[in-house]
């Protein structure tokens, strides 16, 4: 029954949803986040059962068009240049679209711009080499078939969810936690919704740093090297954790086999990492690239914590929003924070480096200037390897932000933001510093055990 009910709220969500209808959205939500909860607690020790519901309801999304996010045109219009063999970080839509590109065609150019939208359009493209080949094979498949293109690159990120799943179940293995702890990403409605259903493509970074992190705990340097540059190469992200990896490598001696073995890794990941952007180098694209990327740190603003209250004193003080100072010394404080835990903290086990991996992108996601709620991803799978427990709820309380998306237009709800946070905050603190126990513990009790 719980599942028929989640099949049909799914159906609802793909495929009669609008973004502006808050109301229904989060209703539709907060239903599903309680009935995956309800399914995991009951079916939590039949793995096969609730993998098979995580398919399905996958599957659902199909042939829907993604209607909480418009990133997917651009997606398809990098992919369709990709597919012809033109670099698509040289020029944006925009240009394209008012002439000052000669010699290139993409299909159905005015249907994808008009769909990403102006401010997208007007700004170079910041997903990385590997993430444009996902591009390039749905412009390939379904160069003229907008459709076609969701469809392809949606198979793809069902594809990596599954691989998250085999590789998740693995892990948990090794670091002695229950198996149905990959549930909590796997069956939860905030990725299936976010990433499947709006083709956020955290989940095929995920899943080639999931399979690099478990390929690194059975002792090998070069395959999870390999791995995690291709991680980057999709999302940027998996950059922060590179310094986190240096005691976890060492743990054994500074000059044992473990300084050797850290020496190659990061050799392997620079030199993928490196290998993958060759095709598109040059001065040109070098510039476009780091200055689109500059924004996110200068500009944007969307769903922070940290930056809101800073940015309120600003205005209180100085009369203006101070963005591009904060943005600049939030990332420096981001990578400070970084290198002390990194050098501070002890990493000489597995499980200890996924905590800490955890705290890094929980850091630099609360200092952030801009917070989408996909980004929440990577903090919730992190999370099912260790005790902790609140990205869960953050997966929850981020859909708080779309109340943004009005039928009045864009305007973020304060006072909801703040709810988000101030949820967030109180479970974390709570879960730190007063939970008793093992984290996880009061609802491994509860769930239910197969027949004798």
């Amino acid at each position: 029954m719980f599942a028929l009910l989640c099949s049909f709220m799914y159906g609802c969500f793909a495929y009669d949803l609008l973004r502006s209808d808050f109301s229904k959205l989060i209703t539709l939500f907060g239903a599903l986040f309680f009935l995956s909860y309800k399914l995991i607690r009951i079916y939590g020790w039949n793995f096969w059962l609730l993998a098979g519901m995580g398919v399905v309801f996958r599957l659902i999304f199909i042939a829907a068009f993604p209607n909480l996010s418009q990133d997917f045109y651009r997606f398809i219009w990098d992919g369709r240049l990709i597919a012809q063999g033109i670099n698509p970080y040289l020029f944006t839509p925009a240009e394209y679209m008012d002439g000052l590109v000669a010699g290139v065609h993409i299909s159905q150019a005015a249907e994808l711009q008009a769909g990403m939208g102006a401010l997208n359009a007007g700004h170079y493209t910041n997903y990385p080499p590997f993430n444009q080949f996902f591009f390039g094979i749905a412009g390939l498949l379904a160069g003229k078939s907008i459709f076609g293109s969701v469809v392809v690159m949606r198979i793809i990120i069902i594809l990596a969810d599954i691989g998250i799943l085999y590789f998740g179940k693995k892990i948990l293995e090794l670091v002695k936690l229950p198996v149905y702890n990959i549930f909590w990403y796997f069956l939860n409605p905030f990725i299936i919704i976010e990433l499947t259903g709006n083709l956020h493509f955290e989940g095929v970074m995920l899943f080639f740093m999931c399979w690099a992190l478990f390929e690194l705990f059975r002792r090998k340097w070069f395959v999870p090297g390999l791995l995690y540059g291709l991680s980057v190469s999709v999302k940027l992200i998996p950059l922060l954790f590179l310094p986190l990896f240096f005691r976890y490598f060492v743990h054994k001696g500074v000059f044992g086999k473990g300084f050797w073995k850290m020496k190659k890794f990061y050799w392997v990941v620079l030199l993928t990492i490196i290998l993958s952007f060759l095709p598109f180098s040059s001065e040109e694209f070098l510039s476009n690239f780091f200055q689109t990327i500059s924004l996110w740190f200068q500009d944007f603003e969307f769903n922070a914590s940290i930056f809101y209250i800073i940015r309120w004193i600003g205005f209180e003080t100085v009369g203006w929003d101070p963005i591009e100072t904060a943005g600049k010394v939030l990332a420096g404080l981001v990578f400070l924070c970084v290198l002390a835990i990194a050098f501070l903290r002890k990493n000489a086990s597995a499980s200890h480096l996924i905590v800490v991996t955890l705290a890094a992108i929980t850091i630099y996601l609360l200092l952030s200037t801009t917070v989408h709620p996909w980004y929440i991803a990577t903090p919730l799978l992190l999370s099912v390897f260790t005790k902790y427990r609140f990205p869960i709820v953050w997966s929850a309380v981020v859909m708080l932000s779309y109340s943004a998306y009005g039928e009045a237009g864009f305007s973020e709800n304060l006072w909801l933001v703040a709810t988000e946070y101030c949820l967030l905050f109180g479970y974390m603190i709570w879960e730190i510093f007063f939970k008793s126990g093992s984290g996880g513990a009061r609802v491994r009790s509860k769930i239910h055990q197969p027949a004798p």
